[in-house]
């Protein structure tokens, strides 16, 4: 259940940081935006780190450097939400966004990648990402439908 609920906090987060993103970028620009946004998380979590972790930064382990480099996928994530958001709106980017994601980690289950147990490919997970989405493709169509409504309605009152 605790892993639900950080997923939900998560998601509300993830949502709220694209369509603030958004609103900075307006002003400064995509790439201030990004290099604001990652520095202000650098310079919030480095206090959090030392004080819960108490211990060095550089403490690796065993990790596979290419790991390390999730950090790049930060500045990624961070720039094309924020332009998508921009370009077409925060419910349709980030239900785009969420389905890549949902894709991609299938794909990554699936296959075992990255040191995950593989899991066997299911006929209710394709369906699954199928309605998801056709959600999307019924939510576009849907405002689509609402953009022609309103175009017409102008086109009618302006030959009137």
């Amino acid at each position: 259940m605790a892993g639900v609920i950080l997923a939900v906090i998560a998601g509300i987060l993830i949502s709220l940081q694209n369509v603030f993103n958004a609103r900075v970028s307006e002003k400064t620009g995509p790439w201030a935006t990004t290099s604001l946004v990652l520095g202000l998380g650098l310079v919030c979590s480095l206090p959090v780190f030392y004080t819960v972790e108490q211990r060095s930064l550089f403490e690796f382990g065993q990790i596979n450097p290419i790991f390390l480099f999730s950090g790049v996928f930060g500045v990624g994530i961070v720039f094309f939400l924020m332009r998508g958001v921009t370009l077409i709106g925060p419910a349709y980017a980030i239900s785009i966004a969420l389905i890549s994601q949902i894709v991609i980690a299938f794909v990554i289950n699936t296959g075992g990648w990255f040191g995950f147990e593989a899991e066997a490919l299911s006929w209710q997970k394709l369906v699954g990402i199928a309605l998801l989405i056709g959600g999307v493709l019924v939510y576009k169509l849907e405002k689509r439908t609402e953009d022609n409504v309103e175009i017409l309605v102008e086109e009618e009152k302006m030959r009137a």
